[in-house]
């Protein structure tokens, strides 16, 4: 289970055709995506958040920010968003809901830093 969070973050900085293809093998065609600025379902409406990130923060990356923790068909886990090998500029906290199959179906997401 806790390896979707890897496929997740993947998902986040992979560009156009790879992130294509990691939704197509690792989210629900019904996922969704809810977080303090965005609320979007299908895999269209989240590559379309995910781009509109990677161009407001370009060349930074997203890394796990500690542990994930597991249970059921959910995994909450920290992450970060910054320069490659530097400290995160912004740090969050995601909630994934898997369905039967093991894929992405909901992410709750929230902000815990964000810059000025």
């Amino acid at each position: 289970m806790k390896g979707i969070v890897q496929q997740y973050l993947a998902t986040w900085n992979a560009t156009g055709d790879e992130r294509a293809v990691l939704l197509r093998e690792h989210w629900s065609p019904e996922a969704t995506y809810t977080d303090p600025l965005a609320e979007v379902s299908g895999h269209d409406a989240i590559a379309a958040v995910v781009e509109g990130v990677r161009e407001q923060f370009p060349g930074f990356v997203f890394t796990q920010v500690g542990e994930a923790d597991a249970h059921h068909r959910q995994v909450r886990f920290r992450w970060g968003l910054g320069p490659e090998g530097a400290e995160p500029l912004v740090i969050g906290f995601d909630v994934l809901v898997t369905d039967a199959s093991g894929r992405i179906q909901d992410v709750h997401g929230f902000l815990d830093k964000v810059p000025a």
